[in-house]
């Protein structure tokens, strides 16, 4: 029998100037009292926050034990970052517009001092007139851009996006971003805490102090021939019981979004490790490990070691969620 079994973590929560509540009101989260929260890590190996498996025999253990203790069982081929976890997985709550920001692309963290971050944005929730400030508007060169920096109309550069429950923007590394006021967010991305930010609307962070803009860091991270990225449009594969929207098919990772159209199993038997996120309904996660079945509500996700022989998942038709796999050495 397996070692590992389906993998269920108690979040890790953020407060964030630009946070709300959401969290609490869609998907239940038990918040902290009288802080806003902008960010619930919902997966995560970064150092001093390692989720801790809620489920099963090994509850009480964190991913950097897993990692340490698993290797093989929990990712097969897929490729680590270094000797952690590859993936954060994030939901963002951000009921004021984030900071004007980039992350370093791989040819430029190290001599920066930071990590590349490549991720992407599935939208959860909307209040309407959301958008997203996405790439830059088309013809802005360095020195416009430089040009408003100084004069604090760099906002706008950006190309803005309106968007609904259900539109995904990818973002590599080194394309410029905020997201604006009224989102809830699911995040995939690379294992990476590295932001610099370029600009943050003249408001003070949680301290009541300005937060730092790392201006020198953006000008070298920002891709100045990124215009006007479009809105992810996805082939649409049908099964019998599902529709599957592909999202993202990057070296880094995978995301398919799945609408259920019956109430019969879907079964996986590849030997991959693979994430579930709830985006709405009810799901239940089974598998070949002798332990209980995993029930998920929208705003959880379940991590499927690689070991496993095969998963079932069965959810009632018109439920929603997110498949998530990484790089694989294949």
């Amino acid at each position: 029998m397996p070692t590992l079994y389906p993998l269920i973590f108690q979040p890790r929560f953020k407060d964030r100037v630009w946070g709300g509540r959401n969290l609490e009101r869609l998907y239940a989260k038990p918040l902290p009292p009288r802080v806003v929260i902008g960010e619930s890590w919902e997966i995560t190996d970064r150092p001093g926050d390692a989720s801790v498996i809620t489920n099963g025999p090994l509850a009480g253990h964190d991913l950097r034990w897993l990692m340490q203790n698993h290797h093989a069982a929990l990712l097969g081929n897929a490729k680590p970052q270094g000797d952690t976890f590859p993936l954060l997985i994030k939901i963002l709550d951000a009921q004021q517009k984030l900071s004007l920001q980039v992350h370093p692309p791989a040819n430029k963290a190290a001599q920066l001092g930071g990590e590349p971050k490549t991720e992407m944005w599935f939208i959860a929730d909307a209040a309407p007139g959301a958008e997203l400030y996405v790439g830059l508007q088309r013809g802005i060169t360095r020195t416009d851009f430089e040009r408003k920096l100084g004069d604090g109309s760099v906002a706008e550069c950006f190309h803005r996006i309106a968007v609904k429950p259900g539109d995904t923007m990818f973002l590599p590394s080194g394309r410029v971003h905020a997201i604006g006021a009224g989102l809830v967010i699911f995040e995939i991305q690379q294992n990476s805490d590295t932001t610099y930010r370029v600009f943050d609307w003249n408001r003070a962070g949680l301290d009541g102090k300005p937060r730092e803009l790392h201006i020198a860091q953006s000008l070298e991270s920002i891709d100045f021939a990124d215009f006007e990225p479009p809105l992810v449009s996805g082939k649409v594969h049908d099964l019998s019981n599902a529709s599957i929207r592909e999202l993202v098919n990057d070296p880094l990772f995978t995301v398919e979004s799945w609408l259920m159209r019956s109430a019969d199993a879907v079964c996986w038997r590849k030997q991959r490790m693979q994430i579930i996120g709830a985006v709405s309904g009810t799901l239940t996660i089974t598998s070949d490990a002798e332990v209980a079945p995993v029930a998920l509500s929208a705003g959880q996700f379940c991590l499927v070691p690689a070991e496993l022989r095969t998963t079932e998942l069965v959810a009632q038709p018109g439920s929603r969620f997110l498949r998530i796999t990484c790089g694989s050495f294949e």
